[in-house]
């Protein structure tokens, strides 16, 4: 329930912010909107304000159709509708999704979108891309101001990384560090990961013990990825509805390596009854070593239902214990955090700092997610899209403002790309229109508009379709 609302809430927040994008722009340019509605409104809408005759008027649960207020198209006409899926601004003069060519006057008015040069045209399309991307750069910027910004950097991680079976069939070994990739030294693990599986970046440099090592990445490293985490993500699915109780996990691909010592006992668990106790590390399990935290859980989660020997050590001596798991692999112990092993950086900023602080940071999120797109032209790609299932799995089940923003903030960047391609209906159609008619001073015709309208209004349901239809066999199968 809290991811839903948080879900709900930052996307009308992006589509609000998107739609005044549009309407400040025909504003300034002098064109009419007249509509502005947050959510669809079929046949119905929850609430409509409209301004004339010198005061406000508004209508609860109101019929759309209204003979009096259709008697003062010169005032916007605000509302809230009830079908809470994106929202609209309806530009006089534009064939959209709100208006045909048979909405339009036999002759262009001086007030209608159509009747605009070009390039006022195409700066009220690219309102709505330009605040949510701008509206991203100033979230960031208010983050960092307000909370500052946490980092551990990869040259901190000392004791190297936990890297999965399909690393190390790219050549990692257990506890090697990562030196550079293509030639730079990442800044971060996150870095790292992204220049190699998401980029495509093949070479790569890792310190192993004292030795310098060189390893070149397979080209489909990122497909068999995507396809090796799908196939993790369904096996943990299946768990999850045999047990509704189980707590899915992630697939750990490349992790920071640390010892698992224990830091929480809960009570009346397996760990309780064997008398583990705080500062336990934990160090094999039925006679596999676990030298690293990651290998405990994945180790442990191989075991449901069953009996296991674990060894440990207490005060520098090895000791053995005899636990029985339950069916999710768990024995009721959590370890020290990552941090108590590694030293963050935490960087405050001033009002001013973090203005350029957090346009940078937009830039990098917005060229993550530009490389990142290319993986859905694959098949493992094309699988891992989600729809509103999976957008709202990113918020965490807890409140936090924090990350509440963090996330409005990154979809916002997503909505201002995926607005930007050059699909008709969306955004980016009309902007391609609009530079050929700049190129060629050819204006396309009004039918031709809405044909292709219609052509990318099905694709995108096709997409929506596709995308949620995934969550949904996510979710059942």
């Amino acid at each position: 329930m809290i991811q839903a609302i948080q879900l709900i809430l930052a996307l009308s927040f992006l589509v609000l912010i998107h739609e005044l994008g549009h309407f400040t722009f025909a504003k300034i340019f002098h064109v009419r909107v007249e509509k502005f509605y947050l959510f669809f409104n079929p046949w119905i809408s929850l609430v409509r304000i409209k301004h004339f005759d010198g005061k406000w008027h508004v209508k609860f649960f109101a019929p759309n159709e209204d003979e009096q207020w259709a008697q003062h198209p010169e005032t916007t006409e605000w509302g809230i509708g009830w079908l809470p899926f994106g929202g609209y601004c309806a530009i006089a003069g534009m064939v959209d999704e709100t208006h045909s060519t048979d909405d339009l006057p036999s002759e262009p008015q001086d007030w209608e979108f159509r009747s605009k040069p070009a390039w006022q045209r195409l700066l009220i399309i690219l309102g709505g891309i330009l605040v949510n991307f701008v509206g991203a750069l100033v979230i960031f910027a208010m983050l960092f101001w307000h909370w500052g910004n946490d980092t551990l950097p990869l040259k901190n991680i000392t004791s190297g990384l936990y890297y999965s079976e399909i690393m190390q069939e790219e050549g990692f070994e257990q506890q090697d560090k990562i030196l550079t990739v293509n030639g730079e030294e990442p800044e971060t693990l996150s870095d790292a990961v992204q220049a190699i599986i998401i980029e495509g970046q093949r070479d790569v440099t890792v310190l192993r013990g004292t030795d310098t090592v060189h390893l070149t990445m397979s080209e489909d490293l990122g497909p068999r990825y995507l396809a090796v985490q799908n196939a993790f993500d369904k096996a943990e699915r299946e768990k999850a509805r045999a047990d509704k109780s189980y707590d899915k996990r992630r697939y750990v691909l490349v992790a920071e390596w640390f010892p698992f010592v224990v830091d929480t006992v809960l009570p009346d668990n397996a760990a309780a009854f064997a008398g583990i106790e705080k500062g336990d590390s934990i160090v094999a399990i039925d006679g596999v070593p676990t030298p690293c935290a990651v290998q405990v859980t994945l180790e442990l989660q191989k075991h449901p239902c069953d009996s296991i020997t674990l060894d440990y050590y207490r005060a520098g001596e090895r000791q053995t214990a005899r636990l029985f798991i339950g069916d999710q692999g768990k024995i009721g112990v959590g370890p020290k955090s990552v941090l108590t092993y590694f030293e963050l950086e935490h960087t405050d900023y001033t009002f001013w700092q973090a203005i350029p602080a957090g346009i940078q940071y937009g830039w990098d999120i917005l060229a993550m997610y530009v490389k990142q797109f290319r993986l859905v032209f694959t098949k493992e790609g094309a699988q891992s899209l989600g729809g509103f299932g999976a957008i709202g799995s990113m918020f965490p089940d807890f409140w936090s403002w924090e990350l509440f923003w963090n996330m409005t903030a990154f979809l916002s960047i997503i909505l201002a790309f995926m607005n930007f391609l050059p699909i008709p209906a969306l955004d980016g159609g009309y902007i391609l229109f609009l530079l050929v008619e700049i190129i060629t001073r050819r204006k396309p015709s009004d039918r031709f508009l809405e044909i292709a309208n219609e052509v990318g209004f099905w694709i995108l349901i096709a997409l929506l379709i596709f995308a949620n239809g995934n969550d949904i066999l996510k979710l059942f199968f």
